[in-house]
């Protein structure tokens, strides 16, 4: 929705219709009621006197800071409208590779909810129906180990699995509350980077993100240092983050982007030496932008393979388990069996 309306004020601003009245025809036109009290909210600011990007300032949860910066560039440039087109494309670019991203993880969680439905059923309501089954063959110690756990977790999950699955939340709010996420994510982060497989595929498209928005802010003709305080949050990784935060001080102290990044060791070769050529041809936004195209590419190729792995694995995961559940319940009756 946001990139629709992106879109259809550069059309309006590009057909010659003034800023207000623009967002005046926006605002009857919206459907989303959300938008079109922002869109009103907009308009009153701008009729008052106000910039587009200061009046979009006021709603921080609904404009980026990369699209603020991006409208505020195109203002002092004269090139409002274009600036709207590139957040236009470059909205519906990040949300068509968020839905690659969740499409392919949907199977899998599909799979982790049926499993975990399967084997909770058969161990709280198929797994007791044998217990008297067992008894003598218990009291007389006749019974296997893979039976004596598997009944043991049965009697568990069936007299105290409300009250675990309560305590488990309510340690859950209380944990959630009294740790500090933001000093344990910098090691959640790193250890995401150095998992086999998902660590590179992680980094991937952690750098692509970085690339796209600072070649985008590059293009429209933010300055690079603010560029680079806006990208680095693109990352979603802090460990990334952090090492596009030191460069962007080696930067300010009159050094080029290439030197501090390769310094850093978070970012691959290919993409130092697509910097460092983009630096020598002052042509970095294009570079950039044709790097996370590349980047983007290779990560979604990765992604599917990951996916596909993963599903049978999950497969088999499951059907191991339900595969022990069903060999712990027939043991005994093997047993028992043989003996007479």
């Amino acid at each position: 929705q946001l990139a629709t309306f992106y879109t259809q004020l550069a059309d309006l601003l590009r057909a010659g219709v003034p800023l207000i009245r623009s967002l005046d025809i926006l605002e009857r036109q919206a459907r989303n009621i959300t938008l079109k009290t922002v869109v009103q909210d907009v308009r009153a600011a701008v009729a008052d006197g106000s910039r587009l990007a200061d009046a979009m300032k006021l709603h921080p949860t609904v404009f980026s800071e990369l699209t603020i910066s991006i409208m505020r560039a195109g203002e002092e440039g004269s090139f409002l409208e274009d600036s709207l087109g590139r957040i236009a494309e470059f909205t519906e670019h990040q949300e068509e590779l968020k839905g690659k991203v969740v499409g392919a993880m949907a199977y899998p969680a599909f799979l982790v909810v049926v499993g975990t439905l399967v084997v909770g059923v058969m161990l709280v309501y198929f797994v007791p129906k044998f217990e008297p089954m067992f008894a003598r063959m218990r009291e007389t110690g006749q019974l296997p180990w893979a039976t004596v756990t598997l009944l043991a977790l049965s009697n568990a999950l069936t007299q105290y699995g409300l009250i675990l699955g309560v305590l488990l939340i309510i340690g859950g709010v209380l944990g959630y509350r009294s740790v500090d996420w933001k000093a344990q994510r910098y090691r959640l982060d790193q250890i995401r980077l150095r998992l086999p497989g998902i660590g590179q595929l992680t980094r991937s498209l952690g750098v692509a993100r970085f690339c796209r928005v600072l070649g985008t802010l590059l293009h429209n003709g933010v300055p690079l240092l603010t560029s680079l305080k806006i990208a680095k949050d693109a990352t979603g990784n802090l460990v990334l983050a952090e090492a596009i935060a030191k460069a962007s001080e080696e930067v300010t102290s009159g050094k080029s982007l290439s030197k501090p990044l390769s310094a850093s060791g978070q970012f691959p070769p290919d993409v130092i030496e697509m910097v460092a050529v983009g630096e020598e041809a002052n042509n970095l936004e294009h570079v950039l932008i044709s790097v996370a195209d590349k980047m983007e590419r290779t990560s979604n190729r990765q992604l599917d393979m990951v996916v596909r792995l993963l599903e049978p694995a999950m497969l088999v995961v499951m059907a191991g388990v339900i595969l022990f559940i069903v060999v712990a319940l027939m043991l005994p009756i093997m047993n028992s069996s043989s003996s007479m």
